[in-house]
């Protein structure tokens, strides 16, 4: 059928077309009492309930599909467990009435609220507008974004009036200390929705900030009672600023100047010193420190509140004594040796300080009591290099200040750079100072070879500590002896940095040690010899004694036990000779360890060598002997001889 637009008090323009339902955005009601939901739903004139019209209250969701929880249903009793016994449908479905009403409700209860129509058949729709339930646990109070002391407030309570069964009343609380309080009650009704209020009328001044007001709505007749509090904010300029009283303080020490402002909200505090601002902070309360306090902070301070609302500002003055002010001097500089200078310092003190500069520690200059002293240098020299103190005191105490002097000077040459023997060959030191620290190198004219720090050669080391630098070679090997023929040392030291240059013959300082130790040694190799030769001679004389002695009566009947005897004496002769190649190991490790050289005693005999001279030169003399069968013959001197083989 054609739609018709329709021109009615129906909240619906073509309500014969469409599925349209009216129900309030929003409505509150307070925890334990009951909510009316009113509800109004149209359907298409073509459309004709089969089996009668039903309806479905939902919560959360519009969507059957989704399950939302079932409010109310007309069809069943069949509904979700927080809402049994507490939902009922106080409007005629028929005449499109779906107004729902909820009894005790809590604060679980509070979302939104959907209607579902039934027609039967096809003819079911769920329609997307709802209901959103507030459900309130104390009153609502509306309270002005800003209270501002001496301006006329207003101040309005509400509680809910959508429940049948009861009505609400209005009471405020605390109002006994406000002057002059005026109370006025209104209805408000829109959208079939109730709301009751009650408004407290005043003049708040700055007393009354933080003050507590209450707001206590009750159903009479019930034990439902609801109560909200609020605290005044009252905004007031400052009232009053507190600060110090005007002191005096030394320098050095620490003062503590405070401030408190009066005043809401809380003042922007700054402290003044003149012109300049020292500190702000916005709170109730400042505190300005002054660590260290100097004559320069002697003056006028000011403290001042202003929190928008109003200004106000208090002042004192701080005396400072004082010991004398750190002193202003030079900046620290480097300098040319044989440079003059001038070095100034200067500071304030009361009464006058007496300045001293010292150098290191040590006093040098003059003492003077005075804002001024000069400190005049001339013709600096590298001893002048260091740190320059000035000291100022006065009965109040002291202060300094200090600066560093570097001088720069070309390279000098130490005494200690030398060249010298060890064991490994020839060692050359070449040590030098100077600002900035100098480059060392060596030249070999024998060689015309150049060693410096990019030359790996000849096992070349540098070190530099501060301003001493220290360069090292290794010419010889191991083993190759000056006095073997070896090639006299002749080594030059190069020294240099921006101030200059200079190149020194390295003297061989250790070559008359080591002959000395080859002489020693010499020496003590002759002495071991000529032990050897006495005792060797000692063991003759004693053999001839013994055999002197009994030369002219003693028969050898047996040679061999004399060949015994002397075998016995040359097996003494090898042990003392043992004893002094043992002697002789001992001076080279003695000369090794004093002189750092290798010995060079070599003994003089050896056992094989004695041995052997033994077997070359024994001889036997056979003094009346009475000679063996076939072992005795005659010389041509016609002396008796026996014939000793050697196997």
């Amino acid at each position: 059928p054609l739609c018709i637009k329709l021109h009615s008090l129906s909240p619906f323009p073509d309500a014969r077309c469409q599925w349209n339902v009216w129900v309030p955005r929003d409505i509150s009601g307070m925890t334990n009492s009951c909510v009316v939901i009113p509800c109004t739903f149209m359907y298409p004139s073509a459309v004709k309930p089969y089996r009668g019209i039903h309806g479905i209250w939902y919560y959360g969701q519009p969507y059957p599909q989704l399950f939302p929880p079932v409010v109310f249903k007309s069809r069943t009793d069949v509904v979700h467990e927080s809402y049994k016994g507490r939902t009922k449908l106080l409007g005629d479905l028929y005449q499109r009435n779906c107004t729902l009403q909820i009894s005790n409700v809590g604060a679980e209860h509070s979302g939104r609220y959907y209607f579902r129509a039934d027609l039967g058949g096809a003819n079911m729709y769920t329609f997307p507008d709802f209901a959103e339930l507030k459900v309130l646990d104390q009153p609502n109070i509306d309270v002005p974004e800003e209270i501002v002391s001496d301006e006329s407030l207003e101040l309005t309570c509400y509680a809910p009036d959508n429940c049948p069964d009861m009505t609400p009343e209005i009471q405020w609380m605390y109002t006994d200390y406000l002057p002059d309080p005026e109370f006025s009650t209104d209805y408000l009704e829109e959208s079939n929705t109730a709301v009751l209020s009650n408004t407290l009328t005043f003049t708040p001044r700055p007393m009354h900030n933080g003050q507590l007001l209450g707001c206590r709505v009750y159903y009479p007749n019930t034990t439902l009672v609801y109560e909200r509090l609020i605290s005044l904010d009252i905004k007031y300029a400052p009232r009053s600023v507190w600060v110090n009283v005007s002191s005096e303080v030394m320098e050095g020490s620490s003062v503590t100047l405070h401030c408190e402002v009066d005043s809401n909200p809380p003042s922007r505090i700054s402290w003044m010193f003149g012109d300049e601002e020292l500190l702000w902070e916005t709170a109730a309360n400042v505190t300005l420190s002054l660590e260290d306090v100097t004559p320069a902070n002697e003056g006028v301070y000011t403290c001042v509140g202003d929190n928008g609302y109003g200004i106000m500002n208090t002042s004192l003055y701080l005396a400072v004594k004082y010991p004398p002010r750190e002193p202003l001097v030079n900046d620290s500089m480097t300098v040319l040796e044989g440079t003059s200078l001038a070095l100034h310092c200067i500071t304030q003190a009361s009464p006058a300080a007496t300045l001293t500069w010292l150098k290191d520690g040590e006093l040098v200059g003059t003492i003077t009591a005075d804002e001024l002293s000069v400190l005049e240098i001339m013709e600096i020299t590298p001893q002048g290099d260091g740190l320059y103190r000035c000291l100022a005191e006065n009965e109040h105490g002291r202060a300094s200040s200090s600066l560093n002097i570097t001088v720069e000077y070309a390279p000098v040459l130490l005494e200690e750079s030398k060249c010298t023997v060890v064991r490994e060959g020839v060692q050359c030191v070449c040590i030098a100072t100077g600002n900035p620290e100098p480059t060392i190198e060596f030249f070999l004219p024998a060689l015309n070879i150049t060693i410096n720090e990019t030359d790996g050669r000849y096992n070349f080391y540098t070190h530099t500590d501060g301003h001493t630098s220290t360069g090292m070679i290794k010419l010889r090997p191991k083993g190759d002896r000056l006095d073997n023929g070896g090639p006299a040392v002749n080594v030059h030291c190069s020294i240099s940095n921006m101030y200059g240059r200079e190149s020194i013959l390295l003297e061989l300082q250790q070559e008359k040690k080591y002959l000395m130790a080859v002489i020693v040694g010499t020496i003590g190799g002759v002495a071991v010899i000529a032990f050897i030769i006495a005792a060797v001679r000692y063991v003759g004389q004693n053999n001839k004694k013994e055999n002197g002695s009994s030369r002219q009566d003693v028969v050898l009947d047996n040679p061999a036990l004399y060949y015994s005897a002397v075998k016995k004496d040359k097996q003494n002769l090898r042990k003392k000779v043992l004893k002094t190649e043992l002697l002789g190991s001992k001076f080279n490790s003695i000369l090794e360890e004093t002189t750092g050289e290798e010995g060079d005693y070599q003994p003089v005999v050896s056992m094989a060598g004695l041995e052997r001279r033994e077997l070359n030169y024994a001889a036997l003399e056979f003094i009346g002997a009475r000679p063996r069968e076939g072992t005795l013959g005659r010389g041509d001197d016609g002396g008796n001889y026996t014939e000793i083989k050697s196997k």
